[in-house]
């Protein structure tokens, strides 16, 4: 979709000036069909996944209508998780850095109230945060309501997921009934329709259609892994599938660090790759990972840009992305040039949202695999010490040690013992032993609705 620039959508010059400071060029199409209308005071109903830029989409419009001289609540953004709050809060001072006298507060579970108390009564005039957590405050009286010029619910369908809807209908209920509501969901679900419904005043829509943003020929899947048996859940699918080269994604440069020596101590041909390592050293490792000596690359999104390499088996996602779009780039470094590739997420707990959020932006189905056992990948272990077997033994291209064979024959040792000890020993010697994990004991969790 071709749309216009910032400048034709009605916007102020103090938010085109920091549009131009940002670098932006051109509204995403999500932005240029929600600005005017929300604009000119009307509910928007903004259908359109995580990625799409509808973050500006509603933060434009609601810095525009607000007083910056009044330093009380004059517009509420609900959002599904502190991580997303405090990502809204960033791109509200972004837009708004040339608007003095700016204040916008995250308020989320998990963190200090007093903190959140301080801030509140301090003066702000853009409240951002969780349901659970501004109920709190607005049970409490911390935050005051009266004022809400507009409301936000940022992934609507999400903070339904989560089991928000009753705190989500109490602070809406609270809210002036003159108030403007904006509310923008990835999907149209039963949830979603009852809270426009009942809160909303007639919504315009706006539906942006996504087509799948990932290959075809990647295959992708989940693992339910806890922090502390990321390494040897990695180990055991690296085990099972030994690929000729990988890529592991990090969200940190201590996880990349974490993650290479774990690797090495194990016996894997790993090296890094983040924002510390010096460019002469970069150089060597992606040589090294080239020509095959270096087998898995463990890196941050930073460090991979730029990196072209057509022959990569499988991808890991260490640490799941908080962007859908660096989930999209990650695993398009596999199944390149007509081969196939696989890409892996390790997900646990809560991380389940942020899962489902990359399904919604992909448009695909992520399937969750089990663990392999410890028994299974010493299974698989031997099945690749015979097949390398069949190979030599069908090539020819071996010695018979003949005379160290007789000797242990004359020994009264049987063919069979014989060889059977020295695949044993072929395969302590290319494997490792397997850790216990608290993922081997717990039982299955139950498959996620399909939404």
């Amino acid at each position: 979709m071709d749309t216009p620039p910032f400048s034709e959508l009605g916007l102020p010059d103090t938010l085109l000036a920091a549009i131009e400071g940002l670098g932006y060029e051109k509204p995403s199409p999500i932005q240029a069909l929600s600005i005017p209308p929300a604009l000119a005071g009307k509910d928007i109903l903004g259908l359109s996944a995580t990625g799409s830029g509808k973050t500006a989409a509603f933060t434009l419009p609601a810095l525009a209508k607000l007083d910056v001289k009044l330093a009380v609540p004059q517009v509420l953004i609900l959002c599904p998780t502190r991580e997303l709050a405090v990502q809204v809060c960033e791109e509200v001072h972004r837009l708004g850095a040339k608007l003095p006298g700016l204040h916008a507060t995250p308020v989320y579970g998990g963190a200090p109230m007093d903190r959140q108390l301080r801030a509140l009564r301090m003066g702000t005039q853009l409240v951002v945060g969780t349901p659970g957590r501004l109920l709190d405050h607005l049970r409490r009286g911390s935050f005051d309501p009266s004022n809400i010029k507009m409301a936000v619910l940022d992934e609507a369908d999400r903070m339904l997921d989560m089991g928000f809807k009753e705190e989500m209908d109490e602070l809406l209920a609270a809210l002036p009934a003159d108030r403007q509501t904006l509310f923008f969901s990835a999907t149209m679900n039963p949830g979603v329709a009852r809270l426009i419904q009942k809160f909303g005043n007639d919504p315009q829509k706006i539906e942006i259609q996504q087509k799948s943003k990932t290959v075809s020929t990647i295959d992708q899947s989940y693992f339910e892994v806890r922090q502390r048996s990321k390494v040897e859940v990695l180990s055991r699918i690296l085990d099972m599938n030994p690929p000729r080269l990988g890529i592991i994604f990090c969200n940190t440069k201590r996880s990349v660090d974490e993650c290479t020596e774990d690797l090495v101590n194990r016996g894997y041909a790993a090296d890094r790759l983040h924002g510390d390592i010096t460019q002469q050293m970069r150089e060597r490792t992606l040589k090294r990972f080239r020509d095959g000596s270096v087998e898995l690359l463990v890196a941050t999104d930073v460090a991979a840009r730029g990196l072209d390499i057509d022959e990569i088996d499988i991808v890991f996602n260490y640490d799941l992305p908080t962007d859908p779009e660096d989930y999209v780039h990650r695993i398009g470094r596999t199944g390149r040039a007509g081969r196939s590739g696989r890409a892996v997420s390790f997900v646990y707990g809560r991380e389940i949202y942020r899962l489902q959020a990359i399904e919604r932006y992909i448009r695909q189905v992520i399937q969750r695999e089990k663990i392999p056992s410890v028994e299974q990948v010493e299974g698989r272990r031997a099945n690749l010490i015979f097949e390398q077997l069949k190979e030599r033994l069908e090539s020819g291209k071996f010695d018979t040690h003949q005379e160290h064979i007789d000797r242990l024959l004359d020994q009264g040792h049987t063919p069979t013992d014989i060889a059977g000890a020295l695949v044993t020993m072929l395969r302590e010697s290319s494997g490792r032993e397997g850790e216990s994990i608290e993922e081997d004991r717990e039982r299955e969790r139950p498959a996620r609705p399909v939404r």
